[in-house]
């Protein structure tokens, strides 16, 4: 049994919509935990004017009764606010006026190649659809397959570690437990580190003044999972492929890696893997998690790290040189409301699609109609393989 996760949607439409297939019946869904992770997606300093406009909410459309899944398709809907102020450029039906096309396709963007691609003149057809407002829908559909992992005893987590030039003192390979994450959104830049933290709210501001934007890397952990998610069978059933794709997925992310990586890439063996070992109290169990918690495309038991890397934003508030797509001549990219950094936000969001992967992963192992079923199942397989939480 697969899950599968859909949205739909345009930045300044009418509404995001998400829709999961494959859910078990039985699962208790907490409309306020769903906000609250909308609420976190627009956390972060150097935002955009356009989070003071929307304060986004999630409505349960389809799918749950009475604060429980039915085993149908589960439909959420999220308003665009902002959509009020666009109702006649982003309206679905035909409008009696003719509207100003958009011409000026940003570098770094889905502009230029998506009018290519689709035939079309207008470059808001395209920039719409590819907005990160998108994310607001993976965002609300994540936070139903976090709580199918919380009923299994899952937890996914992130933190920043780089913003531009500035790193945190830590990364992959240093240990991190769950509730060390507790206070993580109180940093307005959702850094473990204090100082690191302060030193990101500067950077930001200094390059904003520039008005450039701001990249940087993001870490998402998850914890409890079960040995043995994913299949080294075939290469589109390893868990660390799908995951590669869901992460680089996000938008304005270029690059994810697994545990340590790049860096036990220039180790020799005997310092790159994680040995094994077994006593009767913790059963099998590593000392190290170089891996990340996969190997083989398989879930080793151990935390899961993934960290993605996130290109500066391409919207500029000082556009860079582009070309006219109707008059071929020289022009400045089109210059709309925007972020200087959204490194934080890409956390959440982060954290959302790997909640996606790993429920899509209990699915496909363990099946179940109802979530009792599926967690039955769970314990069973833990104990055929002596796996002590």
């Amino acid at each position: 049994m697969e899950l599968t996760l859909t949205t739909a949607g345009e930045s300044h439409g009418p509404q995001l919509t998400c829709i999961l297939e494959g859910l078990p019946a039985g699962l208790a869904i907490d409309l306020a935990r769903i906000d609250a992770d909308l609420a976190r997606r627009q956390l972060g300093h150097g935002r955009g004017g356009r989070m003071k406009i929307e304060s986004d909410k999630a409505e349960i459309v389809g799918g749950v009764r009475h604060g429980r899944t039915l085993g149908g398709p589960v439909a959420l809907s999220v308003r665009n606010q902002d959509y009020e102020n666009w109702q006649e450029r982003m309206s679905p039906t035909p409008v009696g006026e003719e509207v100003a096309e958009v011409h000026l396709p940003r570098p770094g963007h889905a502009d230029l190649v998506g009018t290519w691609k689709y035939k079309l003149s207008d470059v808001r057809d395209i920039l719409e659809r590819a907005s990160a407002r998108e994310t607001a829908a993976r965002v609300a559909g994540g936070a139903i397959c976090r709580a199918f992992l919380s009923a299994l005893g899952v937890e996914v987590r992130s933190h920043v570690i780089q913003i531009a030039s500035v790193k945190a003192p830590f990364g992959p390979s240093t240990e991190l437990r769950l509730a060390d994450f507790d206070a993580v959104d109180d940093s307005p830049v959702r850094c473990l580190d204090e100082a690191t933290s302060k030193a990101m709210v500067a950077e930001i501001d200094t390059l904003r003044k520039r008005n450039e934007s701001l990249g940087g890397v993001f870490e998402v952990r998850a914890f409890g999972l079960t040995p043995g998610l994913g299949s080294h069978t075939s290469w589109e059933q390893r868990l660390d492929g799908r995951i590669a794709m869901a992460i680089c997925s996000i938008q304005a992310v270029k690059g994810a890696t697994i545990g340590d990586a790049f860096q036990i890439a220039g180790l020799p063996g005997s310092k790159a893997h994680d040995e094994i070992f077994y006593s009767e109290q913790r059963g099998f169990h590593r000392q190290t998690n170089r891996a990340g918690g996969l190997e083989g495309g398989m879930s080793t038991g151990e935390p899961l790290i993934v960290l993605g890397a996130m290109k500066p934003l391409p919207t500029l508030t000082q556009p860079l040189r582009s070309v006219d797509i109707e008059t071929l001549k020289p022009a400045q990219a089109l210059r709309e409301r925007t972020d200087s950094c959204t490194v934080p936000a890409a956390g959440v969001v982060a954290e959302a699609m790997i909640s996606y992967v790993l429920a899509d992963a209990y699915r496909r192992k363990f099946g179940g109609d109802h979530i009792d079923d599926v967690r039955e199942a769970v314990s069973c397989y833990e104990t055929r393989i002596r796996w002590a939480r």
